[in-house]
């Protein structure tokens, strides 16, 4: 056969008998300049919103809010008399920045309710941030609507002769 001529048609050998292996698929390709996000990158979030709190707490631990002067006082309270769910949230952190819980608990239970949640929440965050998972809050409805209505009642009673222990 010279060079010009039509190949001869081939012959099935041993490797025709076999069956085809599935060729696994390429890995995926990352767009140009994106890198994976390392740990530290992925708990500068979290680290710095717990640097914010801890900012805010030492200055409410550093600044007595028993002294008056230092922070406006609550609208509410003001125009009616009526404590918010909010009134004595200032002097429950600096209590509880000092360490005292009963007196953080008698200012504002609420706050102090808060303040567990947030740090729970927070751990769970700064958890899943490290082994690169999201963190994501997805309550139904039903829950938020709860919180509120906790906080009504809340608010209700600590109004009321009988509440006057939750009033600050």
């Amino acid at each position: 056969m010279d060079a010009t001529s039509p190949a001869a048609p081939r012959t099935p050998g041993p490797a025709a008998d076999r069956p085809a292996t599935p060729v696994p698929p390429p890995p995926p390709v990352r767009p140009p300049g994106a890198v994976p996000a390392s740990r530290v990158r992925r708990v500068a979030v979290p680290v710095g919103v717990m640097a914010a709190v801890v900012g805010a707490f030492g200055y409410v631990g550093a600044v007595d809010p028993n002294e008056p002067g230092h922070y406006p006082v609550c609208p509410l309270l003001r125009l009616t008399g009526l404590y918010c769910p909010g009134c004595g949230g200032l002097r429950s952190a600096h209590a509880f920045a000092h360490g005292d819980v009963a007196a953080a608990l008698g200012s504002n239970a609420a706050a102090v309710v808060g303040y567990v949640v947030f740090a729970v929440l927070w751990v769970v965050w700064i958890s899943r941030a490290a082994r690169g998972r999201p963190m994501s809050i997805a309550a139904k409805p039903v829950v938020w609507w709860g919180v509120g209505a906790v906080l009504i009642v809340f608010s209700v009673v600590r109004n009321l002769p009988f509440g006057s222990a939750l009033a600050p």
